[in-house]
């Protein structure tokens, strides 16, 4: 039985506050880089903010909660979405999907301090706008501009109802250094979304409602004496969109692919907060053949393999203040 006071101190509210950003601008088609896209001034560029609001209820040492929103301001440049003459912008800003989580450790914390996991289960909810538009020129009747659903990549949501697990480790390698692992997977069972893409292909003209998922596994060191309060880590990440839904249909236009990064970062505890900061770095990019590709490739007879763009890097910075 837990001592009333280390029961009590378990308990507790904390916030969460992160910023996440990132420039996509390299096309890839499968691993490879179509640099002439940057040669010739064509590439699409995707540029995005996101700041995640978590609210966490720690009921026991064992068992939490989370509710996040996050909110994103985005902004593309292209030329194929304007005729292909001319470069203009589109973007969108806003409440994203929302998600609920319970957390539970599997082990007695008490009794499993060199290691341990942790399992979340929760959903994934339908706040985000998944139908943002903004103007698109020199597309209508004449070459006049006309409203139009945002690209994919920028919309606020995806409209469906998503069933989140998360699996989370530590494990002591010493006394200053332990190694840890998050594996992150959404499933979204939902098809399309009915928002129109204005692609040319009849199998590509909705938008799909696509599964995620996320790895990550690393080292951390913390410091003592002066530079007590401080960590840092260095890892690899993995985080990308599947071919096809796990739970399902894969119907609709997807961008599917992976990025494969090294993430270095740190964090600093001062009181009640915690400060913390990573920048994954890509080190393979590929844009994977989706569903549609393959279905393309059947009825023309011609290897269909669509692109993607991807940034060089990410920054993630935040704090985590127990309340």
């Amino acid at each position: 039985m837990e001592h009333p006071d280390e029961e009590a101190e378990a308990k507790g509210w904390q916030l969460n506050v992160a910023h996440r950003y990132f420039k996509s601008f390299r096309h890839f088609r499968g691993d490879e880089e179509e640099k002439e896209r940057l040669e010739r001034k064509t590439e699409v560029i995707n540029w995005q903010h996101s700041l995640d609001l978590t609210l966490l209820r720690q009921f026991n040492n064992r068992w939490s909660l989370s509710v996040g929103v996050p909110l994103l301001a985005n902004k593309r440049s292209s030329l194929y979405e304007h005729g292909r003459t001319e470069r203009h912008n589109t973007g969108s800003a806003g409440i994203s999907d929302a998600r609920i989580t319970a957390y539970r450790w599997l082990l007695s914390p008490q009794k499993a301090t060199k290691g341990n996991l942790q399992l979340g289960l929760g959903a994934k909810l339908p706040t985000g706008n998944y139908t943002a538009k903004d103007t698109f020129y020199n597309v209508g009747p004449d070459g006049a501009p006309e409203e139009r659903p945002v690209d994919q990549s920028i919309q606020l949501g995806d409209g469906g109802f998503g069933a989140i697990t998360e699996l989370n480790g530590f494990y002591s390698l010493g006394s200053h250094v332990s190694a840890y692992g998050n594996v992150y997977y959404l499933f979204n069972p939902r098809g399309d979304n009915g928002t129109r893409t204005f692609r040319s292909r009849a199998n590509e003209a909705i938008m799909s409602v696509a599964d995620q998922y996320m790895v990550r596994v690393g080292v951390n060191h913390s410091f003592v004496g002066k530079l007590q309060g401080l960590t840092a880590s260095l890892g690899g990440r993995m985080e990308g969109v599947p071919v096809e839904d796990a739970i399902g249909s894969s119907k609709g236009f997807r961008r599917p692919g992976y990025v494969q990064s090294l993430e270095p970062g740190f964090s600093y505890q001062v009181k009640k907060v915690n400060f913390f900061a990573t920048a994954p770095v890509a080190l393979k990019r590929n844009r994977l053949q989706s569903v549609t590709d393959k279905e393309n490739t059947i009825l023309t007879g011609t290897y269909v393999h669509g692109d993607a763009a991807f940034a060089d890097h990410a920054l993630n910075i935040g704090c985590t203040i127990k309340l």
